[in-house]
C-alpha cells in the first residue's frame, strides 16, 4: 500500500464529480477523480441522461423574453412535492442555477440551449437547458474534455473510495482500491462523494423503494449504495431515501428511452387491451407504477407522424427509430394488431382523445389535451416502467457540505445521487432535471466551498441567497 496527499479527493466521474473537480480546479486546487466503473463514460446516470438541466433567470431565458426566477422555480419544487423538498437544498440549487449554467457553457463549454419546444410537467415556464442533442453522453463528454483539458485534475478509473477518517488534525484519511486490490491510503483536506445512489443494489430497493424493486432498472451498474456505506463510516445524516425517479416509457425489448416529450406533444399509453389508465401528463417519473400495473407489465405509447417529426431532435428517439422500436399502421386495425387489442376500445380511446384536443375540458383522468389530434398513420412503441436513480442519501447543507447531527462535518461533501435530492418522497415529486441539477448544483457548490476554505482569501457571493 502506497500513501499520497492531494488538496481534494472526488469520489465518482459523473456530472456531479466532474462539476466539483472542475470548480475546484478553478482555484488551482490540485484534485484527483476515482471512478469505480470502467464504462462509466457510455453507461452512467449522466450519459443515460437527457442532459436537462433546469435553471431559472438565465441569459437563454432573457434573450427568449422569458420571466422566471429562482423564486418561482422554487416554488414550482415546492408544488410537485407537495411541500416535502428540503427547503435549504432547494432555494440552494435554485439560486445557484443560473450561475451554474453560465459556468458550464463559459467555463467547461457544454453547448446549452432553451428547451422551448415542449415542456415537462410540473414547470411552470420554459426553464431547461440542454445540448442540441438532447444527450447526456454529449453532455459529459464535453465536461470530460474539459478536465483532460485541466493539468490539477487527474482522472483514475478504475478505482473505488473504500473508507473515510477524519483526523483531529482536520485532515481526511481515505483508502482507495484500483485493480487487483491494489490499496493507496491518501490524506486530503476535502473530500467530495459523487458515487450516486443506490438503485443497482437490490436489497436496498426492496428495503426502501418496495413499490418499484421488480421493474427493469436503467441506470449505471455501480449505483450500489457505497455512497450510504461511506456515510455510516462518518456518522452522516441521511433522508428521502424512499425518493426516487422512475419513468413511465422504456421501449422494450429495446431498453432505449422513449421520450415523455412525445406525451407533452400529444401522444397517450395504452394497455394490451388498448385503454388508456390515466393521465400522462402528470409526470414520467410517478407514471412508472402505473404502467406496471397493467397486464404484463406493459404499456403502448401512441403517436403519430407529427409527434415522430418533434421527437427525432433526441438522440435517444433516433436510436430508437434505427433500432426499429417503433411499428406503424396506416389504420386503427393495424394498430389494434400491433398492440394486441380489440379494434373497438381501441377506436373508441383514439376517439375520446381527440374529441378532446386543443380543448380546455379536461378527460375522465383529468388530462387535457392542448395540441392537435392523433393522426394516422399511427406509430406504437411498446415501454414498461422503469427504475432510473434513487434520489435520496447524505444529507448536506446549502454548500453541499455533509451533515452529522444536523452539523456540518468539515471537509466532506456529497453531490447528486450520493446526496438527498430535492425531490421529497416517492416518485411523484420528481420534476425534469432534478437529477442534473442536484448533481452539477450541488458538485459545483462542494467545488467553490472546498476553493473557499482553501483560501479563505476567495469570496463567495450569497447576494441572491
Amino acid at each position: 500500500m502506497t500513501s499520497a496527499s492531494i488538496d481534494v479527493l472526488v469520489a465518482g466521474a459523473g456530472a456531479a464529480g466532474l462539476a466539483a473537480a472542475l470548480s475546484a480546479s478553478d482555484s488551482d486546487l490540485d484534485v484527483v477523480v476515482v471512478e469505480t466503473s470502467p464504462s462509466f463514460r457510455s453507461s452512467s446516470n449522466t450519459a443515460m441522461s437527457t442532459s436537462m438541466v433546469p435553471a431559472a433567470g438565465s441569459r437563454w431565458q432573457s434573450a427568449a423574453g422569458i420571466e422566471d426566477s429562482p423564486q418561482q422555480f422554487y416554488a414550482d419544487i415546492m408544488s410537485k412535492t407537495k411541500g416535502q423538498a428540503d427547503p435549504v437544498i432547494a432555494r440552494a440549487l435554485t439560486n445557484i442555477a443560473p450561475e451554474l449554467v453560465e459556468w458550464m457553457a463559459d467555463s467547461v463549454n457544454v453547448p446549452f440551449e432553451l428547451v422551448t419546444d415542449f415542456r415537462y410537467p410540473g414547470h411552470s415556464v420554459d426553464r431547461c437547458l440542454a445540448v442540441p442533442d438532447r444527450s447526456g453522453a454529449t453532455m459529459h463528454r464535453h465536461m470530460l474534455e474539459s478536465v483532460g483539458h485541466r493539468s490539477t485534475i487527474t482522472l483514475m478509473n478504475p478505482m473505488r473510495l473504500e473508507s473515510i477518517d477524519i483526523r483531529s488534525s482536520g485532515f481526511i484519511t481515505c483508502v482507495v482500491e484500483g485493480p487487483d486490490h491494489v490499496r493507496e491510503t491518501v490524506t486530503t483536506r476535502s473530500v467530495v462523494i459523487a458515487t450516486n445512489g443506490f438503485a443497482a443494489h437490490g436489497d436496498l430497493v426492496s428495503q426502501h423503494l418496495p413499490e418499484i424493486e421488480h421493474a427493469l432498472y436503467h441506470g449505471g451498474s455501480e449505483s450500489k449504495g457505497d455512497s450510504l456505506v461511506l456515510g455510516e463510516q462518518i456518522n452522516a445524516d441521511v433522508a428521502f431515501l424512499d425518493s426516487y425517479q422512475g419513468h413511465g416509457s422504456v421501449a422494450i425489448p429495446h431498453g432505449v428511452i422513449m421520450t415523455w416529450a412525445a406525451v407533452m406533444q400529444g401522444a397517450v399509453l395504452v394497455n394490451r387491451e388498448g385503454v388508456r389508465f390515466g393521465d400522462e401528463t402528470v409526470g414520467y417519473s410517478e407514471y412508472a407504477v402505473p404502467v406496471l400495473e397493467q397486464p404484463g407489465g406493459f404499456a403502448w405509447v401512441v403517436l403519430d407522424e407529427r409527434i415522430n417529426a418533434a421527437c427525432s431532435v433526441f438522440k435517444d428517439y433516433r436510436d430508437l427509430l434505427n433500432a426499429g422500436g417503433i411499428r406503424w399502421s396506416a389504420t386503427v386495425e393495424g394498430l389494434a394488431s400491433i398492440v394486441g387489442a380489440e379494434s373497438e376500445p381501441l377506436g373508441s380511446t383514439l376517439k375520446t382523445a381527440a374529441s378532446l384536443a386543443c380543448e380546455s375540458t379536461p378527460d375522465s383522468f383529468g388530462r387535457v389535451f392542448t395540441t392537435e389530434p392523433l393522426t394516422p398513420p399511427y406509430g406504437a412503441v411498446k415501454v414498461t416502467g422503469a427504475l432510473f436513480h434513487t434520489q435520496g442519501g447524505l444529507l448536506v447543507d446549502g454548500d453541499a457540505r455533509v451533515l452529522s447531527g444536523g452539523t456540518p462535518i468539515n471537509g466532506v461533501y456529497a453531490a447528486g445521487g450520493a446526496a438527498a435530492g430535492i425531490s421529497g418522497h416517492g416518485a411523484s415529486g420528481y420534476l425534469a432535471g432534478n437529477g442534473l441539477l442536484s448533481a452539477l448544483g450541488l458538485g459545483y457548490l462542494a467545488g467553490r466551498h472546498v476553493a473557499q476554505v482553501h483560501n479563505p482569501t476567495i469570496e463567495i457571493n450569497r447576494d441572491e441567497e
